[in-house]
This record gives C-alpha cells, structure tokens and sequence, in this order.
C-alpha cells in the first residue's frame, strides 16, 4: 500500500519520481520510500552495534548509491526518526554515515541542532564524539 506523504498531497514515491529524485521506470523509488523495511535494517544494524554507509544502505536495498538516491533516502531516514521520537526511540538516522569520515551527512546535522541543541561544527573531533554518543544510546536501546 502506497504511504502517504503529508504535505505533498501524493504518495512519498509519486514525490520522489516528481522531483526528479528518482527515474519513474526506476523500481528503487519504491525501495527507498519503504519505511518499515528500511527501519528494519537499521534496527538489525543497531542490534548488531554496527554503523551502515550510506552506500552499504542503499545497497541493502538493492540500489547503486548515486546522490540523487541518497537525498530521497534521507527523506525516508528523516520520517524513521520523526515516528520513532513520537514512540519515545532514540533515532535511528544516527547509523547512516559517510564512508570518508563514518560520521552523517550534512543534512542530519540540522536536526542534530535542533534535537540535541548541537552548535559545533558538522565535522572534526566534537562532532564525532556527538554521534558516538548516540549511536551508543541507540545500540543500547535496540540491544535487548
């Protein structure tokens, strides 16, 4: 069944293949648009006290990384973590990094400003300890 996607008055999939994100004949605007199976593989990934790629995530939805690909998947990780602080879960996007430095994308760090009143530098020492510090909370919350 098709999720919808508040604000855009069409399905999350519909959105991404209207912005261009993904190709319309591309079967992965679906795959990256599937919450519960992409909250499923970094529930897998927090129980097993690892941290995903944003490359190794994709994959594990059976799509090449391209850039256009990783914005709508942050999409998705963005609505994870909004249902997931509703339910009182620490969130989940903390486990999705990039391969040069295993910290998140920009975009996370947005939200990271807002949710733990964070004011440093998206990059660099502080920043790593911040996301350490998260991913143990959530490796802790997913290990029992």
């Amino acid at each position: 069944m098709p999720r919808k996607s508040p604000g855009f008055g069409e399905t999350l999939d519909q959105w991404l293949v209207a912005e261009g994100l993904v190709p319309s004949d591309d079967n992965g605007a679906s795959a990256i648009a599937d919450v519960p199976r992409v909250r499923a593989m970094l529930i897998e990934a927090a129980r097993e006290r690892r941290v995903l790629s944003y490359s190794e995530a994709l994959g594990g939805l059976g799509l090449r990384f391209t850039r256009p690909k990783m914005r709508a998947f942050c999409k998705t990780l963005d609505k994870i973590d909004e249902a997931g602080a509703a339910a009182g879960e620490p969130g989940l996007a903390v486990l999705v990094v990039r391969e040069s430095d295993r910290l998140p994308g920009q975009g996370w760090w947005t939200g990271a400003r807002e949710a733990h009143g964070y004011e440093g530098e998206w990059t660099g020492p502080e920043a790593a300890a911040l996301v350490a510090r998260l991913q143990a909370v959530v490796f802790e919350h997913w290990a029992g």
